[in-house]
């Protein structure tokens, strides 16, 4: 199953930037790994904001959860980061869909 994960970082008022950037140095080690070992398909940092989206592929939603969990980032200031998880359809699997519905009527 693929998720579509939108992270939103906000800055805690009680860590300066140089903690910021040792806590998300680690949080893309994990991503890159994750990455190497096909559960990320991919990742993007968002231009000018702390905002990463990521596409994951895992068997089960409770896997998702998992993940998030034990994420650096979570671990560390969780409290600072919003996750926004939207489960993905392969548009191939919709559109055949769509094709077969259309030939029944």
């Amino acid at each position: 199953m693929l998720y579509h994960l939108d992270f939103r970082v906000e800055y805690p008022d009680d860590i300066n930037q140089q903690e910021l950037f040792t806590i998300w140095s680690e949080e893309a080690d994990a991503a890159l790994q994750a990455k190497q070992a096909g559960i990320v398909v991919d990742l993007w940092k968002c231009v000018g904001t702390r905002r990463v989206i990521v596409i994951v592929d895992v068997p089960t939603p409770d896997i998702v959860d998992q993940i998030l969990l034990d994420l650096p980032i979570m671990k560390k200031m969780g409290q600072n980061v919003q996750v926004e998880v939207t489960s993905l359809r392969r548009y191939e699997d919709f559109a055949a869909d769509v094709k077969a519905r259309l030939e029944t009527k």
